[in-house]
């Protein structure tokens, strides 16, 4: 199946919108990018999996200071179409107070419901070494 072009900028800009959201602290506003019940999986960072808005709020707002300042996305890839399903890639950029920075790969299920698209599952994962490791002892 063909995702068609406005479908496509749709869920870009999905995923652009939760840095604008995140980074203003219009926590509240995450219903706009995130299903009621999406399951955020962070088991890359050792912090498990956190489900539904309620507790994706609660969570940002215990990381406190540690929250980065700016969330840049970028490289956006569709991968699978099934229906009112999508499943895409992008990169992610973490920039934080003192102005160190930390790279991300986002692995997203996107879902249509009557709204609109929304991430209905994300996973992240840390960018720790160069090429995954290829290339190193």
């Amino acid at each position: 199946m063909t995702l068609a072009l406005e479908d496509r900028l749709a869920v870009t800009e999905l995923i652009a919108l939760h840095g604008h959201v995140v980074d203003e602290g219009e926590l509240d506003r995450m219903a706009e990018v995130f299903t009621s019940d999406v399951v955020y999986d962070l088991s890359d960072f050792g912090q498990g999996q956190v489900t539904g808005l309620a507790a994706l709020k609660e969570a940002a707002l215990a990381l406190g200071s540690a929250n980065p300042v700016a969330h840049h996305v970028t490289n956006v890839v569709i991968e699978e179409v099934a229906g009112d399903r999508v499943r895409a890639r992008s990169k992610g950029l973490g920039v934080k107070a003192d102005g160190s920075c930390g790279s991300v790969t986002y692995e997203d299920t996107v879902v249509r419901i009557a709204d609109g698209w929304r991430i209905s599952h994300r996973r992240m994962l840390a960018r720790r070494v160069p090429l995954n490791g290829l290339g190193q002892d």
